[in-house]
């Protein structure tokens, strides 16, 4: 057999090869071939990744190296830290590679969680595969799954593939809750939908719009509404001080609006 490569057998009996290298004491799989030459080839480019100041940028899909075993070799290259997921460590950030031009940023805090949970991609939906559940990259962020860019949330820099804490703004930290300016001055505007959009009121706090939400909810409960719509949990408010703000709230025009829509 070449250098690098042993082959194994599939359950069918059909024969594949399979490459590793081992660095600084550590045996790492390069990936399965399906002839023992071009396995020696990935050999032989992990061992010049290796042994070279080779970066990420000079991968080319012409290589036999999967692009995730090109990333992880230069890292552990350069930062003397073994990875199975495709990240570059940097000083207080990590890049993760989901491929050669799709570059996602995160703060050094996050390593441990995506160092362990590998990043996938569906469409333009970006995931991970979280006991037994998969989890949009969005939703770890306070970033609710239908929140719109722009209204619901930000990212300070523009950039969409920048993860950091400090780049990551939610303006909506609530359901059904908008903020809208006026005269310079910020309100919460709340909507709810029942077969199409409906204002509920705009009001000045955003606790309390929070709680207004949760109010039409269940005015909508009560006409026999069946939706699962989820309630805020204002976590800022005392039970009383919450109760409070529930009972004082005057829906009585959303609430005549929706009998006369629905009763």
């Amino acid at each position: 057999m070449l250098p690098g490569v042993y082959f194994a057998t599939k359950k069918s009996g059909q024969i594949y090869y399979r490459a590793s290298i081992t660095y600084k004491s550590r045996h790492i799989s390069l990936g399965s071939y399906t002839d023992e030459e071009t396995a020696s080839l990935a050999y032989q480019k992990a061992g010049e990744i290796l042994s070279s100041k080779v970066s990420v940028s000079d991968y080319s899909d012409n290589t036999p190296l999967p692009f995730d075993k090109w990333v992880i070799l230069i890292n552990f290259r350069d930062n003397d830290v073994y990875f199975s997921n495709p990240i570059y460590l940097k000083k207080k950030t990590f890049n993760y590679y989901i491929s050669p031009d799709y570059i996602l940023t995160f703060d050094a805090e996050d390593l441990f969680y995506y160092a362990s949970h590998r990043i996938q991609l569906r469409g333009d939906r970006l995931f991970v595969a979280d006991y037994g559940m998969q989890v949009t990259l969005r939703t770890r962020y306070g970033i609710k799954p239908f929140a719109v860019e722009g209204r619901d949330y930000k990212f300070a820099n523009g950039d969409r593939h920048d993860y950091r804490y400090e780049n990551i703004i939610i303006l909506s930290r609530y359901t059904g809750v908008f903020p809208v300016w006026k005269n310079n001055e910020l309100f919460y505007k709340v909507q709810i939908h029942v077969r199409s959009t409906y204002s509920v009121g705009t009001y000045a706090d955003e606790n309390t719009a929070a709680i207004a939400y949760n109010k039409a909810v269940d005015i909508l409960t009560g006409l026999g509404i069946k939706r699962n719509y989820g309630q805020n949990f204002v976590e800022d408010l005392p039970a009383k001080e919450y109760a409070d703000i529930y009972f004082n709230l005057d829906l009585s025009d959303f609430n005549d609006r929706m009998k006369s829509r629905f009763s």
